[in-house]
């Protein structure tokens, strides 16, 4: 994955009923916009996260 400050990921839930979590990422940490990603969630909680096979780039929908 490779990622920009302001864009926004969403981590899936893994249980059925848990549900998904979505976040900005503040700063990244790796080479040429790879991971770690400070990421900052929807509920204020932050940390340093390496994207797993449950996470995601948002992508914005376009209005036609």
């Amino acid at each position: 994955m490779h990622a920009n400050v302001g864009e926004r990921l969403v981590i899936h839930g893994k249980q059925v009923g848990q549900a998904d979590r979505h976040g900005e990422i503040l700063e990244v940490r790796g080479e040429q916009g790879g991971p770690p990603y400070f990421v900052r969630f929807d509920d204020g909680h932050e940390t340093l996260l390496y994207p797993g096979t449950d996470c995601e780039l948002e992508h914005e929908r376009q209005a036609h």
